[in-house]
């Protein structure tokens, strides 16, 4: 597959992915205002991170009000997009579309782990920065729809006419 079709590629699967950021962040509102997350559950306040999200979000998928279970699985599925996203990115071999893209996986994963965060110890601190993190994660995958990666190969340039 030539350059031009793998960055069009990667433009659809970013814009996918700001699309599910879109409905994540919706989504996530929601929760946070009408969803209680009882404060001892499993994974609840864990003497170790990883091990207690874990539980904790194993928890929310089994347990949770819907919206929470709609959240957490929809969370994991842009985990595994903004992987593939990255996978593409590496093999087009464009440093500028690889730093956004990876830039905008790291803003997504951190957000992901800041949602465990939420989940293990309820504090509002990780919903802030969650949020923050998916707005950034956003921004990153908006350049790659939108800026100009013009290649030598005739696609789009910032030259005019």
């Amino acid at each position: 597959m030539e350059i031009a079709t793998r960055t069009q590629a990667l433009r659809l699967q970013a814009f996918g992915a700001a699309v599910v950021i879109c409905l994540q962040s919706g989504l996530g509102m929601f929760v946070n205002l009408f969803v209680s997350i009882p404060e001892h559950h499993a994974g609840s306040n864990p003497s170790e991170f990883f091990s207690g999200s874990a539980r904790s979000v194993g928890w929310a998928v089994d347990h949770g009000a819907v919206a929470l279970v709609i959240h957490t699985l929809l969370g994991l599925l842009l985990a595994v997009m903004v992987i593939g996203i990255v996978a593409r990115a590496l093999s087009i071999g464009r440093r500028s579309l690889s730093t956004w893209v990876v830039l905008g996986a790291l803003f997504t994963i951190g957000a992901g782990f800041n949602g465990a965060s939420f989940l293990d110890y309820q504090k509002d601190v990780s919903s802030f920065v969650m949020t923050v993190l998916s707005l950034a994660a956003l921004l990153c995958f908006m350049v790659v729809v939108y800026l100009p990666w013009g290649t030598p190969t005739g696609g789009p340039s910032l030259k005019g006419p």
